[in-house]
């Protein structure tokens, strides 16, 4: 079971800024900016291009949703969009609020948020969802 697995099955806690019944939406503990969200549909699946087609599709449709309102909450030139899938053997989306390519380097030095900051920043992302 992966760590995103036990965050979906509520054994380890997380910053959610959507879900649904087949995916869910959190923020990055260790961001390379504020915001930076992870979207994964709640079944464990390993290699993004591994998932039925139904279930990734909607993978995508649910991230733009979250994008949008992430662009709401924290205004920048564009959400980035990043998929590695080598940390977490868990298919996942990067979303990274973004004003430079630099701001998408995942071998820069991460954020190091207080969990303060990191439920301030859901919510904001959360309460922008509202709006679009």
């Amino acid at each position: 079971m992966t760590i995103f697995s036990k965050i979906v099955a509520g054994e380890i806690s997380a910053h959610v800024v959507a879900e649904t019944v087949e995916y869910l939406a959190f923020l990055d503990v260790q961001p390379l900016t504020a915001g930076h969200v992870l979207v994964i549909p709640k079944i464990e699946n390993d290699y993004i291009f591994d998932m039925e087609e139904d279930l990734y599709v909607g993978l995508w449709m649910f991230a733009k949703i979250v994008a949008k309102g992430l662009k709401v909450a924290f205004p920048c030139k564009k959400v980035g969009v990043s998929v590695i899938g080598l940390e977490v053997p868990h298919a996942h989306i990067h979303l990274i609020p973004m004003n430079n390519v630099s701001d998408m380097n995942f071998s820069k030095e991460k954020l190091k948020p207080t969990d303060e900051e990191l439920a301030e920043a859901a919510e904001k992302i959360r309460q922008a969802l509202l709006e679009v």
